[in-house]
């Protein structure tokens, strides 16, 4: 059963253009996904393919000069207004790629504690924190006294719900060392393996294979590809579109080979 089910999604936004004339800007284009319950899919792309702005038209957090069109579906329920306020932050949750969504003047105890939290629950996030390698006296800091790599993790830790049906994850590990990565993606393969379906948007390609069973590829607000995890390894042959093996053939692991060019630009991830 698919717990998440995108169809014909397009996100558009007004843009001025010559004089006093306004036109509709689409940074997102009929865009068909799902994820199925226990499964783990990661999105990837350059920076602006619209990897983030998927994930806020699914938590119904655009800005308000954008449009959108299609429907979104969370357990078979479209997810409008209604059924977002019912959801939000329960059964669905977000992992925010921003630190920002620190609040800075609350310690990080305070902002663990969830509004109708049971105990068992903020155990669960202390716990999270401690095999991130933070200890209790981290519940004392304010963000600003976090580390790039701390408040991460904290973020992590307050996205945790038993409950969460969807768990969407922006850019989780950035400021991460190896060892807090490994540990992440560990934490969402638990998540997966107890029924959650998992949405990660990351630039971390070889990370994404690893951990995901499928791998959608964007660029300028369109799904080029969704491949198997299995079909990035070697020089790419799997893939069927060119713009994925470019992706992959230009790691570090593959050579850094020059990313396929489209008049006088190359595009990559970054």
């Amino acid at each position: 059963m698919n717990v998440l089910e995108i169809k014909g999604l397009s996100v558009s936004f007004l843009d001025y253009g010559r004089g006093s004339g306004q036109q509709a800007a689409n940074a997102i284009k009929q865009l068909d996904l799902s994820v199925g319950r226990g499964e783990i899919v990661a999105i990837v792309g350059a920076s602006g393919s619209g990897k983030s702005l998927l994930a806020h038209a699914v938590m119904g957090i655009l800005p308000r000069n954008a449009a959108s069109a299609g429907t979104i579906r969370l357990n078979g329920k479209t997810l409008d207004g209604k059924e977002l306020l019912r959801t939000r932050g329960k059964t669905l949750t977000l992992l925010p790629q921003s630190v920002g969504y620190l609040n800075p003047l609350l310690t990080v105890g305070r902002q663990l504690r969830g509004p109708s939290d049971d105990p068992a629950a903020l155990d669960a996030r202390r716990g999270l924190l401690e095999r991130l390698g933070l200890g209790l006296g981290v519940e004392r800091l304010f963000p600003f006294q976090l580390s790039g790599g701390m408040a991460r993790k904290v973020l992590l830790a307050m996205s945790t719900r038993k409950e969460a049906n969807l768990i969407i994850a922006d850019e989780p590990t950035p400021g991460m060392g190896s060892d807090d990565v490994a540990q992440t993606i560990r934490y969402f393969r638990e998540l997966s393996s107890a029924g959650s379906a998992v949405l990660i948007i990351t630039h971390d390609l070889e990370a994404a294979a690893s951990i995901a069973s499928r791998v959608v590829v964007m660029k300028e607000g369109e799904v080029l590809e969704i491949a198997p995890a299995s079909s990035f390894r070697g020089d790419g042959a799997l893939l069927r579109h060119p713009y994925s093996r470019s992706l992959w053939q230009a790691l570090p692991r593959n050579g850094f080979r020059r990313p396929i060019m489209e008049g006088n630009e190359a595009d990559g991830i970054g």
